[in-house]
């Protein structure tokens, strides 16, 4: 099979036949073998009904129907797991995408030999309120990432099949996934200008709050990245750290008493007076307690259970999820 294109969506009822039309025709123009993963976040619409309804009109349409509302991650997830195309093409429901944006990243994959291959809305319809904080939020991204893309959270991205194998993406990490790739090893990453659609139907199920819980995803995926196999060398480098520092002002006290005592210093101050004292108390536990933070980690690391279960209540077409 050519493409897999995994589509996640929430209470998108409006804009499905639509899009379900517009990759057809794409897609037959040019030939391709290929299969639509349409995974359903929880909608509480009729976006279900939608589903079936285009399944039974086209069998290249398949769905994952999830019982509540778990996030684009945990679509994307599943849709990874399922898809058997040469190239995994992801693309948001709402008709922002365009599909005919396909033949260009899916050559891309295949002649030019990208691992992936991001979108760049350059020309976004969006409000201000939207498209300042992304800009910013972009730079951030590419600066602690050292990978020179201009808009990380496009849902439209092509991958080699063996990229969305290798990465696991859960909570909000789909913003991320360039950078996961990248910790996987997969080194050839670029971008292609898309073209970006005003919103037709409905309206945006994302808001301001993601701006800072972005921020918080971005700290997770970088430590997660450089020390989830090895979290010991974090805790345990900071714990060496704070504890010498304690250690060197506990020697200092020490001689400083021993300096008093061998002078006949009278009412020379306790130890327990100088402020040094606390600084040296505190670091000590502190720095004893990032060790303890390192093998507790350690063992987690080791023993970390599936983070990606999630309830499927439905499924069309012949996939197979893994439990």
């Amino acid at each position: 099979m050519n493409i897999s294109l995994v589509i996640p969506l929430l209470n998108e009822e409006e804009s499905l036949p639509e899009l379900e039309a517009w990759i057809r025709r794409v897609m037959d123009a040019h030939q391709y073998t290929y299969e639509v993963i349409m995974v359903d976040d929880g909608s509480t619409d009729k976006s279900w009904k939608v589903i079936e309804q285009l399944c039974t009109q086209n069998p290249s349409i398949k769905g994952i129907k999830f019982r509540r509302n778990y996030g684009k991650s945990a679509g994307l997830h599943s849709g990874f797991q399922v898809a058997s195309g040469q190239v995994v093409i992801t693309m948001d429901a709402d008709l922002q995408d365009s599909p005919d944006e396909i033949p260009e990243l899916y050559r891309l994959i295949v002649e030019e030999g990208y691992d992936l291959i991001s979108g760049w809305k350059k020309k976004r319809h969006d409000p201000v309120s939207k498209t300042i904080p992304s800009k910013f939020y972009n730079w951030v991204v590419r600066k602690v990432s050292k990978i020179n893309l201009h808009d990380f959270n496009c849902g439209l991205k092509a991958y080699k099949n063996e990229v969305v194998k290798s990465v696991e993406v859960y909570g909000d990490m789909h913003r991320f996934i360039p950078l996961l790739a990248k910790w996987a090893g997969f080194k050839k990453i670029g971008e292609k200008v898309v073209e970006h659609h005003a919103r037709k139907y409905g309206y945006s199920k994302f808001g301001w709050t993601r701006l800072f819980t972005g921020f918080l995803d971005l700290l997770s995926v970088v430590f997660v990245g450089r020390y989830a196999k090895k979290p010991m060398q974090f805790f345990g480098t900071s714990g060496l750290v704070v504890f010498v520092a304690g250690f060197f002002a506990v020697a200092y006290l020490g001689l400083s008493k021993l300096s008093d005592i061998m002078n006949h210093v009278k009412r020379a101050p306790l130890i327990a007076e100088n402020p040094w004292f606390f600084f040296a108390l505190t670091c000590m536990v502190i720095g004893t307690q990032l060790f303890l933070a390192g093998f507790i980690a350690e063992l987690v690391s080791r023993s970390a259970p599936n983070r990606n279960n999630y309830i499927v209540e439905k499924v069309l077409g012949e996939l197979e999820i893994k439990e």
